[in-house]
């Protein structure tokens, strides 16, 4: 039977607790919680993991017990599955007072505003999205995750959304190099700006990680394509990468430099003076 709860009295193999110190060593190195996927392909590549499906089920068992045993902190690994939706309420008067000051005190401009193009960053995997967000928020720009192949309303939706901006649209994508992610890349290229293109409308696609490049340079592991992928019959390449094998440190700088490479830096220093001066002129107005 499955355990349930934490567990009191675990007693994992040396093999297991030798392999726990690594992980452990891996969570300490990162100030951000790490998705199991991540967390496997740095024990691949650091430390010679097995690169298969069996290795990677097993890490995951593992983790799992050593969470239940409070080894390793619940919150150190990230899992983006569970959707929560919940009003907002308030306990009194004082407490909405309060609220809205905290409110006026972190108000925040768009950054994006008066930029030659609108930059968004749409991910593969759901679990990347929080941490890469981490990069994009000083900069103002949105995270969205397209994994699969998404549904047609989705892409409809966004592409009226950036045909009604009255900014052109840059998406900086980061997905894995194989003929799944290929094809979905360029499904959203195709759909969504035959979509933008018939309300008038301007949108661009970079594909900023995972390139070949950029896992040869790192010497990242790779993988041949999957037989069974049909989609693999346009895909010329014999190795693929996935995008969580880049140490996150890496993606994040690779990130930040192609938002850097397309931004108007006095433009954005000007809204961000402009920010503080709204905060306070905000804060007088309500009398707060």
């Amino acid at each position: 039977m499955r355990p349930r709860g934490f567990i009191e009295d675990w007693r994992p193999r040396q093999k297991s607790l030798d392999l726990l110190a690594k992980v452990e060593a891996i969570i300490a190195e990162y100030a951000m919680p790490l998705t199991i996927r991540q967390i496997f392909y740095r024990l691949v590549g650091r430390h010679g993991y097995d690169k298969t499906e069996q290795a990677y089920d097993n890490l995951g068992e593992l983790l799992t017990k050593a969470r239940r045993a409070q080894r390793i902190s619940m919150e150190a690994i990230r899992d983006d599955g569970f959707v929560n939706h919940h009003p907002q309420c308030f306990a009194s008067a004082g407490h909405f007072m309060t609220t809205v000051r905290k409110a006026a005190e972190s108000l925040t401009l768009d950054y994006q505003k008066g930029q030659p193009r609108r930059l968004v960053v749409m991910c593969e995997a759901a679990g990347m999205a929080p941490q890469l967000y981490r990069v994009t928020e000083p900069y103002g720009i949105a995270v969205m995750s397209a994994g699969g192949f998404d549904s047609l309303t989705d892409k409809h939706r966004l592409a009226y959304d950036w045909a009604a901006s009255d900014q052109p649209t840059t998406v900086l994508r980061i997905g894995d190099y194989d003929p799944s992610g290929e094809s979905m890349f360029t499904v959203l290229m195709e759909d969504i700006g035959a979509f933008v293109g018939s309300y008038g409308g301007d949108v661009e696609f970079a594909q900023v990680a995972i390139t070949p490049e950029q896992a040869r340079h790192r010497g990242l592991p790779s993988a041949p394509p999957k037989p069974s992928d049909r989609r693999g019959r346009h895909f010329s390449d014999t190795e693929t990468w996935q995008a969580e094998a880049l140490d996150p440190n890496d993606l994040a700088r690779i990130l930040q430099d192609a938002i850097r490479a397309r931004l108007d830096h006095s433009t954005y220093a000007a809204v961000r003076d402009e920010e503080e001066k709204t905060r306070q002129a905000v804060i007088s107005r309500l009398g707060l």
